[in-house]
């Protein structure tokens, strides 16, 4: 295995990571902001209240789009599984 292929495998995983990461993030943020919005004009400044809907929306995330993450990751392994015999032999 060569520097070429540590560096390609590793700019899959991360791509890869990205990918996944993504819809999560944009959820949590997406409600992050409402929640703080909401709490700055109404001035109730409770930490329990951003809380549960993040939570709500990863899971709402995960039951939306968790077959195609698991889809994703199940791919990059077997990419990874059958580039083996060739990172081995050099």
């Amino acid at each position: 295995m060569t520097s070429q292929d540590a560096i390609s495998i590793g700019t899959d995983a991360l791509i890869l990571a990205a990918k996944i990461a993504g819809p999560f993030l944009i959820a949590v943020l997406a409600i992050g902001v409402l929640i703080g919005l909401i709490q700055s004009v109404t001035q109730l400044q409770e930490q329990t209240l951003s809380f549960v809907p993040k939570l709500i929306a990863a899971a709402l995330v995960i039951a939306i789009s968790g077959s195609w993450m698991l889809d994703e990751l199940v791919a990059f392994g077997h990419n990874l599984m059958a580039r083996a015999p060739q990172l081995i032999s050099g």
